[in-house]
């Protein structure tokens, strides 16, 4: 736990080193299945995509007229890894993402479905990741997530007046299941240099 008012940096030195630490729980964990909600899911995703080196899966149904622009997310991933791949049905692409989490061709495997997923059906995505040493992201609506994932996020954005363009737009990131660790809630900065998550001082109290 951090005292602002008792850090002998004073206030402005404290802030400028809390704004380099990096986000202790990315990248995250391999080999496992995990999930994120909330209003910047996709966000947080792109976000994951960026933080790992290789080629990334991302796999949509058909029906979602929405595509992800390059120039919108260069910032956070390069775009030139990233592989979209449309199929026609939820089963069809939980099939498509076990096979190629346990291929180990790709680092990350993101998925964006429509209905919640059963036990088994995360089992299997935890055992694919673990044969392929991969890791799997789902995109899940609100309450639509499977016992078996390893943590569930929710991320959303948050108003900040202040924002640097230099620094990335301020993200509220809350851990809602972990398997192996606590929970919490953290505000978090993006570093487009270094392409990675950074804590935002005002997330320590």
């Amino acid at each position: 736990m951090f005292f602002c008012t008792l850090h002998p940096l004073g206030l402005s030195a404290y802030n400028d080193l809390m704004a380099s630490i990096p986000f202790p729980h990315f990248p995250l964990k391999n080999g496992r299945a995990h999930e994120v909600q909330g209003p910047s899911a996709t966000f947080f995703a792109l976000a994951c995509a960026g933080h790992l080196n290789g080629p990334v899966l991302w796999i949509r149904e058909n029906w979602q007229s929405g595509q992800l622009n390059p120039n919108g997310f260069s910032d956070l991933t390069d775009p030139a890894k990233l592989l979209m791949a449309n199929v026609e049905s939820q089963l069809d692409l939980l099939a498509s993402a076990e096979e190629a989490l346990r291929s180990g061709a790709v680092v990350l495997v993101v998925m964006e479905i429509s209905k919640p997923i059963g036990l088994t059906e995360g089992r299997r995505l935890q055992l694919a990741a673990r044969e392929g040493k991969s890791t799997a992201l789902t995109i899940i609506p609100q309450g639509a997530g499977s016992n078996a994932a390893e943590t569930r996020w929710h991320s959303t954005a948050v108003f900040d007046p202040t924002e640097d363009a230099g620094v990335g737009a301020l993200q509220s990131w809350k851990l809602l299941k972990n398997k192996s660790g606590a929970l919490g809630e953290w505000q978090i900065r993006w570093d487009r240099s270094q392409r990675c998550p950074v804590v935002a001082p005002e997330s320590e109290s």
